[in-house]
């Protein structure tokens, strides 16, 4: 174990003495999960971790997904963990070793593939399959202790986990929902992409918004800006672009024969699509509706089961805001909120303070 972590053991040790933290197992477990997340080199192929592909059973057909689980054979405590908007999935570079820590900490993890949410779009789908994925993994008995579960959403999967929540039958099967780096009010934070405003409580706060963020919602939304006619090529260029292949992108934007197309592109390799703010601001007024059925905003105080909200502090796709009032509906309620500088967008960042370290090792705990 490295030197750090080594203190940050000592730390939670000492903050169970003097403090009265509890259970202390749980809290040592988070620091040995944060550990290995430290070190991706050793989650590559984790010992005593096995995994299965499946194909679980949706209502609207089959869905791929990965079970993750310590090896013996012996049922352990379940937990569904959801991707964010990345094209890899449930392959994706962070969600991979995440899932074979907590199944090397004890849990049985399910990631089920959000098709949409894959392709860069935002949709009621995504809302669906977290539900079949939690209606699934308790029928689990040969791998999982109980009939309720853990579910765990990152990025834009956060929000949607808690909308999957409100549904009773959803929450009947779980012990707990997490968002990292989770919306709350999904058209606030488009409008946060095209404007580099947040709106908060005492006003509005200025932040440089990360193009990403802006991209997918461009993506989403091509076929209110150009016809027919070059929506393929130009959904070709932008999912390139998305998927960090310059060349590619370049190579697609060259079967785009519309002006408008054309000027599309332009803007986009310029990183100049915010000078598209009012087609997109009637855009996002015209989705208000379907915007707001996709945003837990409004309806947590309606989730009868902890809720936790882990976020960032500077991040620059969903700012940390969106925890700040997700944190203010559920006062009152069952829940924790921390915004830690020791987690980047969906992920942990490795320089901070003891005090921060211990702070994200308690949050760990209540989920471990």
């Amino acid at each position: 174990m490295r030197a750090s972590w080594r203190w940050l053991v000592f730390g939670a040790v000492l903050a169970t003495v003097l403090f009265g933290w509890s259970p202390l197992e749980r809290r040592l477990r988070a620091v040995e999960l944060l550990e290995r997340l430290s070190q991706p080199a050793l989650l590559a192929k984790p010992p005593g971790v096995v995994t299965e592909e499946l194909s679980i059973p949706g209502r609207s057909g089959l869905i791929r997904a990965r079970l993750y689980f310590p090896a013996g054979g012996k049922p352990r405590p379940g937990v569904v963990v959801v991707h964010g908007v990345h094209f890899r999935g449930i392959d994706e570079r962070r969600l991979v070793p995440f899932a074979r820590a907590l199944a090397a900490s004890g849990l049985t993890v399910l990631t089920p593939e959000l098709r949409d949410l894959a392709d860069y779009r935002i949709t009621a789908s995504g809302v669906e399959v977290i539900r079949d994925a939690v209606r699934y993994l308790p029928t689990r008995r040969d791998r999982v202790t109980a009939s309720k579960i853990g579910l765990i959403g990152f990025s834009f999967a956060g929000g949607l986990s808690l909308v999957a929540a409100e549904e009773p039958q959803t929450a009947a099967r779980l012990a707990s929902v997490t968002s990292v780096g989770g919306h709350h009010d999904l058209r606030r934070v488009l409008r946060f992409l095209v404007h580099g405003e947040i709106e908060t409580p005492s006003g509005v706060v200025h932040q440089k918004a990360h193009e990403y963020g802006l991209v997918v919602l461009l993506y989403g939304s091509l076929e209110n800006f150009v016809s027919e006619v070059d929506l393929p090529a130009l959904r070709a260029t932008f999912k390139a672009w998305l998927q960090e292949d310059r060349k590619a992108a370049r190579e697609a934007a060259k079967a785009c024969t519309t002006p408008e197309a054309q000027r599309l592109w332009h803007l986009l390799e310029k990183q100049q699509l915010q000078t598209l703010a009012p087609e997109l601001d009637a855009l996002l007024e015209r989705q208000r509706g379907p915007l707001s059925a996709l945003s837990p905003a409004g309806h947590l105080k309606a989730l009868h089961l902890p809720v936790y909200l882990l976020h960032g502090a500077h991040d620059s796709v969903i700012p940390p805001s969106e925890t700040d009032a997700a944190n203010l509906e559920l006062d009152g309620a069952e829940h924790e909120a921390l915004v830690s500088p020791l987690v980047e967008h969906v992920e942990v960042g490795k320089a901070a303070r003891l005090g921060d370290k211990l702070a994200l090792v308690a949050f760990l705990a209540k989920l471990l």
